[in-house]
């Protein structure tokens, strides 16, 4: 099966990682304003709130693969202080916070490749397995020619983070 990139997707999504045998589709062009360089999480006052990757604009349509991140503001900042504030009270936010912490101390060049260590560490946490051994995402090349935006019910799915830092080990239950 063949899904998108998704910066820290919804359950939905990592249910179809964890059930079937993905490669990320990195050949179709970037669609703006969708799941590859956003999520919505959900706070402990249970507000909706979106984080998204800033990227370079591209004078024209740019493959999934080719996509930079920006640093031009302090995202990376702002993405860690919201995150702490909002699930530092949750039960396993302890526990599963500091494999998260690096990706926002240090920049990386591009999206596809902040999502798969983002996705790489969330999947070795719902597997119980310690995200030291990450094996890389699978990718394909192989444009099938699809999109994704409309058709997928993660694309409107509050990030699966809220459930990891709220059940930990047992978020594969809610999936």
């Amino acid at each position: 099966m063949v899904v998108p990139t998704a910066y820290m997707g919804g359950a939905t999504y990592f249910g179809q990682l964890l059930r079937n045998d993905c490669q990320i589709e990195v050949m179709e062009s970037f669609e703006k304003q969708t799941f590859r360089n956003r999520c919505i999480i959900q706070d402990t006052n249970r507000q909706e709130v979106c984080l998204t990757v800033p990227v370079r604009k591209a004078e024209h349509k740019q493959l999934t693969r080719d996509i930079e991140i920006s640093y031009q503001s302090r995202w990376q900042h702002q993405h860690l202080i919201t995150l702490t504030s909002a699930f530092r009270n949750t039960p396993y936010f302890d526990y599963y916070a500091d494999y998260f912490l690096p990706l926002y101390r240090t920049p990386v060049k591009w999206l596809i490749d902040l999502n798969d260590r983002l996705t790489n560490i969330i999947l070795s946490l719902l597997r119980n397995e310690p995200p030291e051994n990450i094996q890389p995402l699978p990718h394909t090349t192989d444009w099938c020619g699809e999109t994704w935006t409309d058709r997928h019910p993660w694309q409107k799915e509050k990030s699966i983070i809220n459930l990891l830092f709220e059940y930990g080990p047992q978020t594969v239950n809610y999936i």
